[in-house]
């Protein structure tokens, strides 16, 4: 992964165990719930994939610091900004915030203080809150409340295949622009939207590498007709052109399979039809 890439996941990851550190010292003690809470969501989150015990407890110890050295909050909120730029990510921390508060069943009227705070430095409307919210009062995972459209989704799978041999074959491009142009799947999708759909697959798979990206899929895509069609879409890529795909693209191919939990006769089938 590039420097860039290894220090804006650092920055990220910091900035994340910032946010459920403040929420479990919002009412001025940390309950062993919400310790437990923490390293749950720690666990669970594709963002954290590879980090181990000691590098936790390592982030957890430097982001205690660093909030304790900080003059006010307003300036913690500043920092937070800047190392989360994009909605998604300001949306996860709200999460993670919101999970350590009502980690008692219950958030304290100073724990819902503060998340009034995050959710205006980090603009996250009322109906995503009430999403956020419904999802961790029903006990469920954030990814159902993270939850990313289907179609980027299957977008990331074509552009992982794509990117397999680390650059863009004319003929992976062109396939990749007829998916869009006339499957019934990307009918809504605008052209302009589409570009951004590409963009985003490749900053998250720099960002956060492919293992971690994998399990977002498989958390996303949840039905086996679902994996199917991305299935399907990353095939067509690889034997974009008639030919046969590279050893990095199989390699990709086996990875999802791997991943959706596809049989060998649906995997041969797709490839067949590709």
């Amino acid at each position: 992964m590039p420097k860039e890439a290894v220090k804006a996941r650092r920055e990220r990851n910091e900035a994340l165990v910032e946010v459920m550190l403040l929420a479990a010292m919002a009412d001025g003690q940390v309950s062993q719930r919400e310790l437990q809470m923490l390293l749950r969501r720690v666990i669970e989150r594709p963002e954290f994939e590879g980090t181990k015990p000691e590098e936790l407890n390592a982030l957890v110890e430097a982001s205690a610091q660093r909030l304790s050295k900080a003059h006010d909050l307003e300036e913690i909120l500043a920092s937070l900004r800047a190392r989360l730029p994009n909605h998604k990510n300001r949306m996860l921390a709200f999460g993670l915030a919101a999970s350590i508060a009502f980690s008692d069943h219950r958030a304290t009227r100073t724990e819902l203080g503060l998340l009034k705070t995050f959710q205006a430095a980090l603009g996250i409307s009322e109906d995503e809150v009430a999403q956020i919210i419904d999802v961790i009062e029903g006990g469920g995972s954030l990814s159902e409340a993270l939850g990313e459209p289907l179609e980027r989704l299957f977008a990331e799978v074509m552009v992982l295949v794509s990117a397999a041999d680390g650059h863009l074959k004319e003929a992976e491009a062109r396939a990749l622009v007829e998916s869009f142009a006339s499957d019934p799947l990307f009918h809504n999708v605008s052209p302009e939207r589409a570009q951004a759909f590409v963009s985003e697959a490749v900053s998250a798979l720099a960002a956060e590498g492919l293992p971690a990206r994998l399990q977002v899929m498989a958390h996303g895509l949840t039905t086996h007709q679902q994996r199917l069609k991305a299935y399907r879409l990353a095939t067509k890529i690889a034997h974009a052109g008639g030919q046969e795909p590279s050893l990095a693209e199989q390699r990709i191919l086996h990875m999802l399979q791997a991943t959706f939990g596809l049989a060998d006769d649906e995997v041969a089938r797709l490839d067949a039809e590709a």
